[in-house]
């Protein structure tokens, strides 16, 4: 087989989607030494990295090759908006296509279109996101629903969700394809500059994500300015993750809650300096509002965090019995939890030794063999898709 990846989101500065691209298409040309992989740096006319040619993931291997199909989002745009028999020949005639970051092509003549269906939040949720982002997403999505020919469901509870809005969809044709996380207990770990001389050894609460309303953040500062009132000596809370949308006045809200001194915004951190974090943090917080998988919560689990997460969406699926769950709505909740685990170290330890176990479910291995399945089954005709 000849299979097209998009890698578009694949850059220095990338969030969910890329790092699911990026992890997989590494696990993927590690275990598969059989079929041919072309990896499209640029992808649709939507999302844009300016540096893509530099930065997308490159793979040297016998059998992989990169093709940088419309560089600008005008050509893009114009490229993939309907593909034609020679647009596939300029894409190396594949045999399947892989799309991964939202946009869904259409009007393949040879290849078979898979289709990576992150979440649809956008729909349960818009007011969590910009009118553009809600268009394009939906855009991609509807698409897939009329024209993939198989779709990659990154949990049960996103499969679920799609055919509920999208039910003339064959439920054979969809997958469920759980993520794995990109840290192993041994990865390498630096903390950010002056955080090792700043804070004790676990002498900090975590929360790492893209800055967004989805990801509840406003809420959970409520939680531990409640829980702080309470202790003598709260631990400070470090967030980590680049900006988003519709937040940019996080940094005022926080100084209105009288948070200033005790919440450390970090920004974007390198995978070293996360590692580091999830490593060292007393707990791991995150009581999102909405995760089509929720992968900060597993990769927490794998480096033997404490996890604290919502009770929602897709959340416990991945948590199991490892996680301490609140009700993301409901701020005394996430106080109580803050205040759980700062007064019971045992709790603490045993979230711990429970996120190693329950991290070990899941691994990018297990993730490709499972999508390397639907390409062969797709090529073949056979359903349903594992």
């Amino acid at each position: 087989m000849k299979i097209g990846f998009d890698v578009s989101q694949t850059g220095s500065s990338k969030a969910g989607c890329g790092y699911v691209a990026d992890a997989l298409i590494t696990a993927l040309t590690r275990m598969d030494m059989e079929n041919t992989y072309l990896l499209y740096p640029f992808f649709g006319g939507d999302f844009r990295d300016p540096d893509a040619l530099k930065t997308t993931r490159q793979i040297d291997r016998r059998g992989v090759r990169r093709i940088p199909i419309g560089r600008s989002a005008e050509e893009g745009r114009r490229f993939w908006a309907e593909m034609t028999p020679d647009k596939e020949a300029a894409l190396g005639r594949p045999d399947i296509i892989h799309a991964n970051n939202f946009f869904c092509p259409t009007g393949l003549s040879h290849a078979r279109l898979v289709y990576t269906l992150h979440d649809i939040s956008f729909l349960r949720h818009p007011e969590f996101t910009t009118e553009e982002n809600r268009l394009v997403c939906f855009g991609g999505v509807f698409k897939a629903a009329m024209h993939a020919d198989a779709i990659i469901a990154v949990s049960d509870y996103s499969r679920r969700s799609f055919l509920d809005v999208f039910p003339h969809y064959p439920a054979d044709k969809i997958a469920v394809v759980h993520l794995g996380s990109r840290f192993t207990p041994d990865a390498p770990a630096d903390p950010p500059p002056d955080m090792a001389r700043r804070f004790r050894p676990w002498g900090f609460w975590l929360s790492v994500g893209t800055l967004e309303p989805r990801k509840n953040l406003r809420r959970m500062l409520q939680g531990y300015a409640e829980h702080q009132q309470a202790v003598k000596e709260p631990l400070p809370l470090v967030l980590a993750g680049g900006k988003g949308w519709m937040e940019d006045d996080l940094e005022a809200y926080i100084h209105q809650l009288g948070l200033g001194g005790d919440v450390v915004p970090l920004g974007y951190v390198s995978d070293a300096a996360l590692a580091w974090l999830y490593r060292n943090c007393y707990a791991f917080v995150y009581p999102s509002l909405y995760e089509g998988f929720g992968l900060p919560v597993l990769e927490a689990m794998s480096l033997g965090a404490a996890v604290v997460t919502s009770s929602v969406t897709s959340l416990p699926e991945v948590g199991g019995e490892a996680a301490l769950y609140v009700d993301p709505l409901d701020t005394s909740d996430i106080a109580r939890a803050f205040s759980a685990l700062a007064h019971d170290g045992g709790l603490r330890e045993r979230l711990k030794a429970r996120a190693l176990v329950q991290a070990e479910k899941f691994s990018w291995e297990q993730s490709a063999a499972r999508t390397l399945a639907v390409y062969r089954q797709l090529m073949e005709g056979v359903r349903p898709l594992p």
